[in-house]
């Protein structure tokens, strides 16, 4: 069990209090987590300006997946990569905006961060909710020099996940392998404060989250399941389903943390020889890491995700995340197809 810590308690003092079966968190990975945090309250702020300061809008540019990068999906990745520098535990970094792993200073230390630096970055110019997300792992050999294979682990290894969701208010979800505790921003003090520990995602639900207009492109798992959740309580699931799609993952996975349902980003025909849309390494797995310590699960549609084992950085999966019954029904109709 975790040792509680009292509400209102600073990020800072948290790293420092939290135990885990006794066990406290190792400074170095307690100096990432602060150094990490305190630029995502940078971002935040910079988020808030927006229009104000003018970094609204395409970048003219593209990233490592061939998409358009907007000016914050710059600003944000730099801002990170600059704002982890100083770690002396950090070995290296990988970012869905760039192609290679980048050490840090030698390539020597502890700890790798992986990061998506502005989830939902096409809700920006119409002030929806975007967010950070972020994976950190054990480098295998700390004195070696850092290769793009150190970062090739299943995501159930992670020591530490979570997500800053820059909203009506900011939001840090936080899992360090026992438990997910919950940190909003105070304005006036500056600094995440803990609002929750113990986070649970309830195991039943009658919510829903999937792009609906890509329906006619799903695989028949999908289309069933969807199709029973929207014939409600005078279908074969005997109760009315609510759907909710903001296009932000970590606003559609803060929904599900806070109060239950399942997320669906599937395998669709579109694109038939990619496995799905997400991310493994710098979505999926920090995500499902999230979901699994709230009590829920997450899938590919058959495997748990955090056993699969990755075979490239920007490697791409179908996710389907959230309630237990939600989830292993999707899962039940997977195995039958």
């Amino acid at each position: 069990m975790t040792k509680p810590i009292q509400l209102k308690t600073s990020f800072r003092h948290y790293v420092r209090e939290f135990q885990s079966h006794g066990t406290p968190v190792p400074s170095g990975l307690q100096e990432l987590l602060v150094l990490l945090t305190d630029t995502c309250i940078t971002l935040s702020n910079e988020v808030a300006q927006g229009a104000l300061i003018g970094i609204l809008g395409s970048a003219g540019t593209g990233n490592v997946q061939g998409e358009v990068q907007q000016k914050l999906d710059v600003i944000a990745n730099d801002l990170l990569i600059a704002g982890v520098q100083s770690c002396q535990s950090l070995a290296g970094i990988a970012s869905e905006e760039i192609e290679e792993p980048l050490p840090v200073g030698k390539g020597l230390g502890d700890y790798l961060l992986l990061f998506d630096p502005l989830d939902g970055s096409s809700n920006i110019d119409v002030n929806v909710s975007i967010g950070t997300i972020f994976s950190i792992l054990k480098k295998p050999d700390p004195n070696a020099l850092l290769t793009t294979a150190d970062f090739l682990q299943a995501g159930r290894t992670q020591v530490a996940a979570g997500y800053v969701v820059y909203g009506p208010q900011t939001t840090l979800a936080l899992s360090l392998g026992a438990g997910v505790d919950l940190f909003a921003l105070d304005a006036v003090s500056g600094e995440f404060l803990l609002i929750k520990q113990g986070v649970r995602i309830s195991e039943s639900t009658s919510e829903f989250a999937i792009n609906m207009s890509n329906m006619r492109h799903w695989a028949a798992p999908v289309k069933r399941y969807v199709d029973e959740c929207l014939a409600g309580s005078g279908g074969v699931r005997q109760k009315d389903f609510n759907m909710r799609w903001i296009a932000s993952m970590v606003a559609d996975v803060h929904r599900v943390l806070s109060r239950g349902g399942v997320f669906m980003y599937p395998w669709d025909q579109r694109d038939p020889k990619k496995p799905g849309k997400l991310r493994l390494m710098y979505e999926a797995n920090p995500m499902g890491f999230l979901v699994e310590q709230a009590g829920g699960e997450i899938i590919n549609g058959v495997d748990a995700i955090l056993d699969l084992q990755p075979q490239a950085l920007h490697e791409r999966v179908s996710v389907m995340l959230g309630s237990k019954d939600e989830v292993n029904l999707l899962r039940k109709y997977h195995t039958q197809s």
